[in-house]
């Protein structure tokens, strides 16, 4: 019987082994098939479209991409390129890779490795500008075609925006700095269409003089300063006067605002004096002070104050500055074309100061006052016309070997129709004539040829050409006319039919001239950016992917009022370009 159990025992221990074998294959075996099947290439995933975020939100978590080369072997291999240089690349079978810093340069493309849903892609891009889709028909009192994206102030060769005319200053041809209409006109157009395209601003009040609206408890006045309130007739309501020796600490306001850096006021002085604004930054230290000063002045910056003069100011004004402008423009000053970068950014407007003598009010801090940059481009449009309804650019341009340098004083088709662009649309918020009677005026250099100081060329004999730049030889720049033409066209849409006439012709004479031409500056896989390659007997000049994308902006925007199929095709074949398209072979 012992020997029996004994037995049994035995074969009781087989069973469980084999049984415990069995589990561990299978086991074994599901472990190995999820290996393989995470191991398998996935397509990469691309980003987001709009049109997916419902369905993203309720899907799982993406997976990681695998890790490529894991397990492969690569051996480096010498490529020669077109029998004249040699660079190292890597072959894996019968693929060869070439590196992408030698592919990015060779070509003139572009790439880049960003993060989607926290794992790295390369991104490729054979053009690096983009194109901005005509939303709707075109019309004068709507956005200016792409500008409402435009930040002209923020450009490394504008020097600041100007604290007496509130208008960019130019360093891109020099750089002491002047004011250059082009320049002018487009910070305008950029604001006036991104007042139509963003929300309303928001705005705080900080003091108003009224009685209901009275804080002058707010207000710090240390001894030997006057602060008091007293009724403007100018301005039928209450003011603050303020007396504030340039010795004293200065009659000051407290802020405090961290989210929005507009900051706006009226003021009058009746003596010399300034308002400074206290703020702190993303910069270790002491507070930057912004002084704002009744000199002429332009921008100067030592330590950790900046000053901009900003006029006498003898008479009631509104003074608009917009504080990270000012602060980067000030820390960024130099003496070269390009003002410096800086990575310092405000973080509090601590409070205003008030030094001298004379009247403050409607103190206020905003996120925006595009309506206050678009006027004061406007405005100096208007102040700055010259009898010959010009705005006369007050640098030497020298576009190239083999034109005849533009010596100051000349004028520039494309600033002609801008500020015409800009003119007709503070008409037409303003019902003002004098807006419109200047834009009128701004006809007159295209009716004059270029050799005696106007703008307009004629190609072939045959077809007329405003010139962005009036050379000699004539240059034929493409994108400075068509927006000579849409300043024309803004006009005669907007002029009644008689005083209107003379712009409906100047601008029918260079549509036929537009249709016509428009095809040399099509290279088969991009565009040109004039025609010297024709009056030189150069080599063409080729357009930058910036400037082509304008070239389909321009023709998108010609298309919305001009059913001619020209535009259409070559809108649609240029588009084609920035993806590596090209003319057909013979």
């Amino acid at each position: 019987m012992r020997f029996l159990a004994s037995r049994v025992h035995y074969k009781t221990l087989i069973v469980i082994c084999t049984l415990l074998t069995l589990v561990t294959v299978v086991l074994w075996n599901r472990c190995t098939n999820e290996k393989v099947f995470h191991s398998l290439p996935r397509a990469p995933l691309a980003p987001p479209s709009a049109g997916a975020v419902g369905l993203q939100q309720q899907a799982q978590p993406p997976e990681a991409p695998p890790v490529v080369g894991v397990g492969v072997r690569y051996e480096e291999i010498d490529c020669l390129v077109n029998d004249d240089v040699t660079i190292k690349g890597r072959r894996e079978g019968t693929e060869v890779y070439m590196p992408f810093t030698w592919i990015e340069k060779y070509f003139e493309v572009y790439g880049k490795v960003v993060q989607y849903d926290g794992y790295d892609r390369f991104e490729f891009s054979h053009s690096y500008s983009k194109v901005y889709n005509q939303r709707e028909p075109y019309r004068p009192s709507g956005v200016f075609m792409s500008f409402e994206g435009y930040n002209v102030e923020v450009r490394d060769r504008v020097k600041c925006i100007s604290g007496v005319e509130g208008v960019p200053l130019s360093t891109q041809w020099g750089p002491q700095g002047y004011f250059y209409a082009i320049q002018i006109a487009q910070y305008g157009l950029s604001h006036f269409s991104k007042n139509l395209t963003e929300r309303a601003p928001h705005v705080e009040v900080y003091d108003m003089a009224e009685e209901h609206n009275s804080k002058s408890n707010a207000w710090s006045v240390p001894k030997g300063c006057t602060l008091t309130t007293s009724y403007d007739k100018t301005r039928a309501s209450t003011v603050r006067l303020f007396n504030a020796p340039e010795n004293s600490e200065g009659i000051s306001l407290p802020l405090g605002n961290t989210k929005d850096f507009i900051i706006s006021f009226d003021a009058k002085f009746t003596s010399n004096g300034s308002v400074s604004v206290i703020l702190e930054t993303t910069e270790k230290g002491p507070p930057f002070v912004i002084h704002y000063v009744t000199t002429s002045q332009l921008i100067a910056f030592k330590d950790h104050s900046i000053t901009y003069g900003i006029g006498s100011r003898l008479s009631w004004t509104t003074v608009t500055r917009d504080l990270l402008t000012d602060l980067r423009k000030g820390i960024g000053l130099s003496n070269t074309k390009a003002v410096k970068a800086t990575k310092t950014m405000p973080r509090r407007v601590v409070k205003m100061v008030l030094h001298g003598k004379g009247a403050i009010d409607n103190v206020t801090i905003s996120t925006t006052a595009h309506m206050a940059a678009f006027f004061a481009a406007s405005n100096w449009l208007l102040k700055n016309q010259d009898e010959n309804g010009g705005w006369p650019i007050m640098v030497t341009r020298k576009l190239g070997e083999g034109f005849r340098p533009l010596e100051p004083g000349w004028y520039s088709a494309m600033a002609q129709g801008q500020a015409m662009s800009t003119l007709v649309r503070a008409y037409l918020l303003t019902k003002d004539e004098t807006y419109l009677k200047a834009a009128m005026r701004a006809t007159g250099p295209y009716k004059v040829p270029s050799e005696k100081h106007g703008v307009k060329a004629v190609f072939m004999n045959k077809y007329e050409w405003y010139e962005e730049y009036p050379t000699t030889p004539s240059s034929f720049v493409l994108n400075g006319f068509i927006y000579s033409l849409i300043g024309l066209y803004d006009l005669a849409q907007t002029a009644n039919e008689k005083d209107g006439r003379e712009a409906a012709r100047l601008y029918a004479k260079g549509m036929e001239s537009l249709k016509a031409m428009v095809p040399l500056y099509d290279t088969g896989s991009g565009t040109i950016y004039d025609l010297r390659h024709f009056m030189l007997g150069t080599a063409p000049n080729l357009a930058r992917w910036d400037y082509h994308t304008t070239h389909i902006n321009q023709l998108q925007l010609l298309a919305s009022i001009d059913d001619s199929p020209i535009f259409r095709d070559f809108t649609k074949r240029w588009k084609s370009y920035m993806k590596g398209g090209r003319a057909k072979h013979n």
